[in-house]
């Protein structure tokens, strides 16, 4: 069995064939998708965060929104880009969110990607400490997030407050009991892998990876699923943690379905630079008649290990459309695979 869900990046253009024409359309639409894939039994709704784009960025709102509209589908992100965030304020929307769902989300964490201006975390008031990179800052910050959602207080109460306190050191309000055993970091090198296994979170892996070995993305992404699960025994948790994988998975089922994927037939891993002086593998696409799927979806390695499977959406196709695509990978591949 394997849990799965869908990623969207909430891409939304006024241009010809977009079917999510503004920023009203891409959260709208969002909340509907995540409503129709509960009811097909898909396991998690998830949304990508990013700054300065036509795309989704403020999550709380939208996930509060989707975790009062479903009951049990997880709510999550993949990935809140932390060079970006206040801590402090950021676990108040998370535990609201979490209570609003009752308990559902899973909140994914980063250093991010590179962004459309030019360190645009600086617009938000955040510059890294001396010495530091923005991707010690986002490590920072989300260890931070991470003590702060513990349940100790750590604020000195108000010998005078408007409101009587309870005894003690004060915590942020409102915290949700377990979102602690919830938090995800997406992790693009082996090494901050092994960082989020040694603070107890589960980890996210993408479709691409900093290329660290030359090997098929696949088998850089098996290698680093388990170069983190041997850092989570090490570091003595009692728990079992969680890894989800993301892919771009089509079964070609109509011809829609041809038309818009049928070129990804022969896709193949890609190798490139992400950023100046970092050699990235990005992993392939998949995109077959549902039978071709399972026999290659079955030597996908890093899919193998993980337990959860996230699916890419192209959402600007439109919400009817991204229902076929879920519900085909569901009821045509799942099963085949052991997955359902």
């Amino acid at each position: 069995m394997k849990k799965i869900g869908f990623l969207s990046f909430g891409h939304w253009s006024p241009a010809a064939g977009s079917q999510t024409r503004s920023a009203a359309d891409a959260l709208l639409q969002s909340i509907d998708l995540a409503v129709a894939a509960e009811e097909l039994g898909a396991d998690g709704a998830y949304f990508r965060v990013h700054h300065f784009a036509r795309q989704l960025a403020s999550p709380f709102p939208l996930l509060a929104a989707v975790g009062a509209r479903t009951s049990r589908i997880e709510i999550g992100t993949a990935v809140v880009d932390m060079r970006y965030e206040n801590p402090l304020y950021m676990a108040e929307d998370a535990g609201a969110a979490d209570l609003i769902s009752g308990g559902r989300l899973q909140l994914g964490l980063s250093r991010g990607s590179p962004e459309q201006v030019i360190d645009g975390w600086r617009h938000f008031g955040y510059a890294p400490a001396q010495g530091e990179t923005d991707a010690d800052m986002a490590r920072r910050h989300a260890e931070v997030f991470l003590e702060v959602i513990r349940d100790q207080g750590f604020a000195q109460p108000n010998p005078r407050p408007m409101f009587p306190n309870p005894p003690g050191l004060l915590r942020l309000e409102p915290r949700s009991e377990g979102l602690r055993d919830r938090i995800w970091w997406g992790a693009a090198t082996n090494a901050t892998a092994e960082w989020a296994a040694r603070l107890g979170m589960n980890l996210q892996s993408s479709t691409l990876k900093f290329d660290e070995s030359g090997k098929p993305f696949h088998i850089q992404q098996a290698e680093q699923i388990q170069a983190y699960r041997d850092a989570w025994t090490a570091a003595g948790h009692q728990r079992l943690p969680r890894v989800s994988v993301s892919r771009s998975i089509f079964a070609l089922m109509d011809d829609r379905d041809r038309a818009y994927f049928g070129r990804n037939r022969q896709s193949s891993d890609q190798f490139g630079a992400i950023e100046p002086g970092q050699q990235a593998v990005f992993g392939r696409s998949y995109a077959a008649e549902p039978d071709v799927l399972v026999e290659e979806l079955a030597k996908d390695e890093a899919i193998q290990a993980a337990d959860t499977l996230l699916l890419t959406v192209p959402n600007q196709l439109g919400v009817d459309y991204n229902v076929h695509v879920i519900e085909a990978i569901l009821t045509h591949v799942a099963p085949a695979l052991g997955w359902r």
